[in-house]
């Protein structure tokens, strides 16, 4: 798990930036496997509430069975910028891992700003569901440090991780990657550059399509995420499934596909648009397509 810069006897120590949903998720998956981890966010507010989130998805990992019984948790710290965290570790970081807002110019900006920080032959990884690494691999200093991934939410439940290789990832990068998650005892499943890449390419034109059948009134929520729960196999429903998302990021990731491919099926539609205006962004904000009052994370 420790790069070519590392300093023996170290604690691996792994930066995420980022301390919204999957910030929060990807850094209390990393907690819980004794990995030590520096959450990053320049929100003060989000940040000193982010240990708390952490630790509470930390807590029912372990009730789940989701953890390892014999491991101890990482240590979790946070700070506004990753020069600010850095002096507390001995040199020992095995990846950044970006997990900010799916806005291809706020994690252009991120990345650039984080490669001139780390070391050559640090992996950046941006989490991303689905802005293309080699656009962003424009921004970095080295664009051969840059992988993709996408975690599913929550991080702690689903154990495969889809992983994607940009045109210029380094074959150094993609192994220190996969080292990372056989620690964190997911599942990678890498695949090649695209916009949306494979799940999102799929799920969320599918999602757009269940929020029109939805706003055609051919169907309530419940019955379309049943249906296809019931006939279809889907373990939560599309629209369950949406609002565990997030419909903003649902949305960003709607316009990105339809900017970078043309297709139509991924221009967001008017309900969830309006959902978004609303503030009603799903599970986190609590109300989406269903109400999660007294549920939030």
């Amino acid at each position: 798990m420790t790069g070519e810069n590392a300093t023996p006897g170290a604690e691996p120590w792994l930066a995420v930036l980022g301390a919204g949903v999957m910030g929060t998720g990807i850094a209390a998956l990393a907690v819980g496997h004794g990995v030590a981890v520096s959450m990053i966010d320049v929100d003060r507010r989000r940040l000193a509430e982010a240990p708390a989130r952490v630790d509470r998805q930390v807590r029912t990992a372990r009730l789940m069975g989701a953890l390892p019984d014999s491991t101890s948790p990482g240590a979790l710290d946070a700070g506004l910028s990753l020069a600010e965290v850095s002096t507390g570790y001995a040199g020992n970081l095995v990846a950044v891992v970006e997990a900010v807002t799916e806005d291809p110019d706020a994690k252009a900006k991120v990345l650039a700003d984080v490669s001139a920080l780390v070391d050559p032959g640090t992996p950046i990884v941006s989490n991303t569901s689905s802005i293309p690494i080699d656009e962003l691999a424009g921004a970095v200093a080295r664009p051969e440090d840059l992988v993709g991934t996408h975690f599913m939410n929550p991080p702690y439940l689903i154990r495969t991780v889809e992983v994607i290789r940009g045109r210029r990832t380094g074959a150094q990068t993609l192994t220190a990657v996969r080292r990372l998650l056989a620690v964190l005892r997911r599942e990678p499943v890498v695949v090649d550059d695209a916009p949306g890449f494979v799940t999102s390419r799929i799920l969320h034109p599918m999602i757009n399509t269940a929020a029109r059948v939805v706003a055609a009134g051919t169907a309530s929520v419940e019955s379309v995420d049943q249906l296809m729960q019931g006939c279809l196999g889907h373990p939560t429903g599309p629209l369950r499934t949406a609002d565990l998302i997030g419909l903003d990021n649902l949305v960003d990731s709607l316009w990105v596909l339809h900017a970078r491919t043309g297709d139509e099926s991924c221009r967001p539609c008017d309900l969830l648009v309006a959902k978004v205006r609303s503030g009603h962004l799903g599970r986190k904000s609590g109300r989406g397509f269903y109400d999660y009052e007294g549920d939030l994370t």
